[in-house]
């Protein structure tokens, strides 16, 4: 089957064409960096109007480049949830267009879902139970799988999602948007010193699975801005609060390292408590944007292998918003007999 996948829940305009849930034959995506760098974020009117301007020619690009002809599509798959209101709006007005004047059938697919089949392309096919995280710049969940379309939530960020926190982070330091891999980039440099700052690492409890990543920035925050000065009590001396160090490139790639190092310890720390609160998994399945970071994809390795689960991660190229996860798990989701209709709606909160 040929599945034509659409997403444009935040800032990627992306199409692709995916066979039979898994072999990729085109994946486009167009990244609205340069549009929002000024701003140190994604602005949703803007990632909306930039996605008007680029569906059409990045799904024309997309059937092209597989090689095929629309009368060849046999379904749409598109990205309905979650996201950014008028950027999914985008992409779902697209897909019910093309569904109709195709006459294929159409599946409104959960974005985050999607992250966790993003591993399964152009690769093996995961094994059941598995255990999912997705860490994203809007996400942090840990999934109990019993397969690919059946999964329980087990925990997820009570305030900032990781990848939320590397664009805080980075802001911070001067290193400017996307946050994420220029954090990495300054945390890997070779005299970076992942234990030159004791940050935080929130657990929330002994048995809770959530997690919890603003008191982390904050702590990054005072580090390289100072402490604010506490208020002056009555009768007392003001409190002087000595300004902070000079924020030199040696003291930018200490803070990054050890920033980096008290995620990859709440991630760990998370997923080894589902591991021991539900039992064990065949495999541990990732996605996300934050899947790309070096030290993050490194400690999963030495988890999966701890426990002796198989690790299914994207290649770098899938970590960020791709339709062509879409499109595969849109074919697991038709195959399965689920399809939508014209009165498919666009909703801005996860499904799961």
């Amino acid at each position: 089957m040929i599945v034509l996948g659409i997403e444009s829940s935040c800032d990627e305009t992306a199409a692709a064409v995916v066979v039979d849930g898994h072999t990729v034959r085109s994946s486009i995506v167009a990244s609205q960096y340069e549009l929002h760098s000024m701003y140190g974020g994604v602005v949703p009117e803007i990632a909306s109007r930039a996605h008007e301007q680029h569906i059409v020619r990045v799904i024309d690009d997309a059937i092209s480049q597989a090689g095929v002809s629309r009368s060849d599509i046999d379904a749409i798959a598109v990205g309905h949830r979650p996201g950014l209101i008028g950027a999914l709006l985008v992409g779902l007005s697209a897909a019910k267009a093309m569904s109709w004047a195709l006459g294929v059938p159409m599946i409104g697919v959960d974005h985050v879902q999607a992250h966790l089949w993003a591993g399964s392309l152009d690769g093996e096919i995961p094994r059941y139970p598995a255990l999912g995280l997705v860490i994203s710049g809007g996400h942090s969940s840990i999934y109990q799988m019993s397969s690919a379309t059946d999964l329980v939530r087990l925990g997820a960020t009570i305030d900032d999602a990781v990848g939320e926190a590397f664009d805080k982070v980075a802001a911070i330091l001067g290193l400017g948007h996307p946050g994420g891999p220029r954090v990495d980039a300054a945390a890997s440099m070779k005299d970076a010193n992942d234990r030159a700052f004791g940050f935080p690492v929130s657990r929330l409890g002994k048995e809770s699975l959530d997690f919890s990543f603003s008191g982390l920035k904050t702590a990054v925050l005072y580090e390289v801005k100072g402490k604010p000065a506490p208020p002056k009590m009555r009768g007392k001396p003001a409190i002087v609060v000595p300004p902070a160090p000079e924020l030199t490139t040696r003291r930018v790639e200490d803070v990054a390292a050890s920033f980096q190092r008290a995620v990859e310890r709440a991630v760990v720390l998370k997923l080894e408590r589902a591991i021991e609160q539900t039992g064990a998994y065949e495999t541990l399945i990732v996605g996300g944007g934050v899947a790309a970071n070096t030290r993050l994809r490194a400690a999963l390795t030495v988890l999966a292998e701890k426990y002796s689960m198989k690790l299914v991660i994207p290649d770098m190229h899938y970590c960020i918003d791709n339709a062509a996860m879409i499109a595969g798990l849109g074919y697991k989701l038709i195959e399965q007999g689920r399809v939508d209709d014209l009165t498919l709606c666009a909703v801005p909160t996860t499904g799961c």
